[in-house]
């Protein structure tokens, strides 16, 4: 992804569009709301602070630090806002103090859990787990794109093949001109009223015939299916359009192989020294060993249990409910709850170094007043 090379500045836009670029906003869970969430497209950008929630810390700490874009992980704009004013304690009043301090608000939330890279895939990483797969896939972006198939005469496929692709037919990613032809036998019977430009009216005829395909974006259609019938040799020629549904993509969660077989409470204890996690807990015994691992951050829910667990199964998580604490027991495997917010967090300074390499110019931080909202009692 790149900026226009006639405009200098970074603005809100083109953050927006790296933000895209790395976790979809199409991967997000319907129930969310992701993108950007407050903000003017066409402002300047210079600075980004990047946090898990936004609190009044955080806030205090944008405005101090004067970023005109917040990274809010999680939706502070999530249910309909009424009004928007301050003083106040609610989060109508800190989304107000963002705007009036030229700050935007972008959340990604379940899409950047979703995305390659991101939140699932950072602790994956955790964990030493080289490989991983999705718990689920969903349908991708939608490209709306079709496929549009004509049968033309051997001998004149190049001719039609051309016109299609002079229209806007043939493009996939960066290749251009891509077809595929096969080759067949065609018949047709013309009636009285028929010109055949094969033939003659009136007897059956057969004909050696290319079946030619091409992906064609569904606003050039029209201007395809003219530029064919210019050149094609048949008064009647035979075509079809067949739309296309978005390929499918990784959705939610992630599981894979740990590199050597543990222990849970080893395991446990890893990760805690590496997110800086304040309550970590178990299900399962200290000892037990594993080597597969499900990874889900933030809440669990009954996300897992749509795959087949065993006894050698971690599901590691941020927090787990009571009732599907027992679900695992039940079903044999372990889990490790790191806490919601310690299981999201090292996304971030993953998410900043990737975002400062497609815009070079922009200062990134992580923001210091995001903190855990649980303690740990001694």
């Amino acid at each position: 992804m790149r900026r226009s090379s006639t405009r200098t500045k970074t603005i809100v836009a083109d953050v927006c569009a790296a933000m895209e670029n790395l976790a979809p906003t199409a991967l997000a869970q319907e129930w969310d709301n992701v993108g950007l969430l407050a903000g003017d497209l066409q402002a300047a950008v210079r600075r980004v602070l990047l946090t898990i929630d936004m609190t009044e810390g955080v806030v205090d700490e944008a405005i101090r630090k004067k970023v005109e874009f917040v990274i809010s992980y999680h939706p502070p704009i999530f249910k309909p806002i009424t009004s928007l004013r301050t003083p106040g304690s609610g989060m109508d009043a800190l989304v107000f103090r963002c705007i009036r301090g030229g700050a935007a608000i972008y959340s990604p939330h379940t899409a950047l859990d979703a995305a390659e890279g991101g939140t699932n895939d950072v602790l994956a990483e955790l964990c030493g787990i080289a490989q991983t797969e999705p718990l689920e896939y969903v349908d991708g972006p939608t490209e709306d794109q079709c496929k549009f198939v004509v049968f033309v005469p051997s001998e004149h496929v190049e001719k039609v093949a051309s016109a299609m692709f002079e229209a806007g037919a043939g493009h996939i990613g960066d290749y251009s001109q891509c077809s595929f032809r096969a080759s067949g036998e065609g018949t047709f019977l013309g009636g009285e009223t028929t010109r055949p430009a094969i033939g003659q009216r009136g007897r059956m005829e057969s004909v050696q015939e290319v079946r030619l395909e091409s992906i064609v974006r569904t606003t050039d259609i029209p201007k395809v299916v003219r530029a064919m019938r210019r050149v094609h040799l048949y008064e009647e020629p035979a075509f079809d359009i067949y739309p296309l549904k978005a390929r499918p993509v990784r959705g939610i969660g992630r599981c894979g192989r740990l590199p050597e077989t543990t222990t849970l409470e080893k395991l446990a204890r890893r990760l805690r020294l590496q997110t800086k996690a304040n309550c970590v807990q178990i299900v399962g015994g200290r000892d037990r060993p594993v080597d597969e691992a499900v990874i889900v951050a933030g809440a669990a829910g009954s996300l897992p249990f749509r795959i087949s667990l065993s006894s050698r199964h971690v599901i590691i998580t941020g927090e787990i409910r009571h009732h599907d604490a027992l679900t695992i027991q039940r079903v044999g495997c372990t889990a490790i709850a790191l806490g919601h917010w310690a299981s999201e967090r090292p996304v971030l300074r993953a998410l900043a170094r990737r975002l400062a390499e497609i815009l070079p110019g922009l200062s990134f931080s992580i923001g210091s007043a995001d903190r855990d909202p649980c303690r740990m009692v001694r």
